[in-house]
């Protein structure tokens, strides 16, 4: 029994000095810097954009289908968007005006970028990794996103439907608003937005209720007049790629931290002549 005691004194001994060694060393271990970490979290989003932008060159079998079922599937809503543009315009009337309001406040560029730039100084400030992901992630791709509709817009020149022109009028390179339909700059940023924040929640209640706030704008854009079925679509579809994207990118390299931890699972192993403390993980 005395050797048991004096056995156990020992752990208890061994334990507490290994606590008190890991403190003091976490202790002296310097917090990187406001600037460091901006810094850090500038070459993140570079790189995610750099991701983005060279997946294409990567892409396996799978990825071509995927790609080949889009272009389909985008022909065949071509053929209804006279039908749903007249459909969606018509509902406009009956639309809340709070939800006319935010869908085309939450699509700006700027908002967006006001509540990106939020997210991530909460994160920043606080030093909750959670929130400078999400905050890095929105940023990233709004801009991947966004510079990819904003090109588009002018290459494309696709009439508005409020123009009158006709689903079918193209005018690349024009300079005015009214031929940059294509695709849905409003549903681009708002759908990023939410797809973004989507992806950090396991619960599909919430992440319902997160979709659901991203889709008021690319709808408004529709009742408005201001884009058609297949603008908007579109602009839904390159919001999701390119979020996934940049966030397989940030947490396939751990960038902030993110995986779970596997815990230990402690137990006593007592036998003749040895006591020990046994570690699982």
């Amino acid at each position: 029994m005395n050797i048991v005691n004096k056995n156990l004194w020992r752990i208890v001994l061994c334990t507490l000095s290994m606590s008190v060694f890991a403190q003091k060393t976490q202790d002296s271990i310097p917090r990187e810097t406001i600037l460091q970490m901006l810094k850090y979290d500038g070459i993140t989003a570079f790189g995610g954009l750099k991701h983005a932008y060279t997946r294409p060159f990567h892409w396996q079998k799978d990825d071509f289908l995927t790609a080949g079922a889009v272009i389909v599937g985008t022909a065949v809503l071509y053929s209804f968007d006279a039908e749903s543009s007249r459909f969606f315009i018509r509902q406009e009337k009956n639309a809340p005006r709070i939800l006319k309001d935010f869908g085309r406040y939450f699509g700006a560029p700027q908002n967006n970028y006001m509540l990106s730039a939020g997210i991530y100084g909460v994160g920043l400030f606080t030093r909750n990794e959670k929130w400078r992901h999400t905050g890095v992630l929105l940023i990233a791709s709004a801009t991947a996103a966004g510079f990819i509709q904003s090109v588009s817009k002018t290459v494309v020149g696709r009439a508005r439907p409020g123009t009158l022109e006709g689903r079918s009028t193209f005018k690349p390179f024009n300079k005015e608003g009214a031929f940059h339909s294509f695709p849905s700059g409003h549903s681009v940023l708002s759908f990023t937005t939410a797809h973004a924040i989507a992806r950090q929640f396991d619960n599909w209640w919430v992440k319902g209720g997160i979709y659901t706030v991203g889709l008021i704008s690319p709808i408004s854009r529709l009742s408005s007049g201001a884009h058609w079925l297949t603008d908007v679509t579109l602009g839904v579809l390159l919001s999701v790629v390119i979020v996934d994207s940049i966030d397989n990118y940030m947490k396939a390299n751990n960038k902030y931290n993110l995986e779970k931890k596997r815990k230990i699972s402690w137990k006593m192993n007592l036998g003749p002549g040895r006591i020990g403390l046994v570690g699982t993980f």
